[in-house]
């Protein structure tokens, strides 16, 4: 139980980080590295879905990067921090 509570609290301090980060997302490494580095955070079956749709959208955001579109990398960047905030 009290390990339960220790990983909730975990979460929405990570989830809570995130969101006040995503606003000011950018389209460079170090961005792309700690949204993949919070999405490797991720773990257990009841967060499956929202990993999931946040890997399409890092998927997305690299794709941009790589054709030097940096506001649709940062939009699918902040999209995937959404995704990994959502509640099931």
């Amino acid at each position: 139980m009290r390990k339960s509570i220790m990983i909730a609290a975990g979460l929405a301090f990570a989830q809570s980080t995130f969101a006040a980060n995503a606003m000011s997302m950018k389209c460079d490494d170090a961005s792309m590295m700690k949204v993949q580095a919070e999405m490797d955070a991720m773990k257990g079956e009841s967060m499956k879905m929202q990993k999931d749709e946040a890997m399409k959208h890092m998927e997305m955001a690299k794709d941009a990067m790589k054709a030097k579109k940096n506001d649709e990398c940062a939009m699918h960047l902040e999209e995937a921090g959404k995704a990994m905030m959502k509640k099931n």
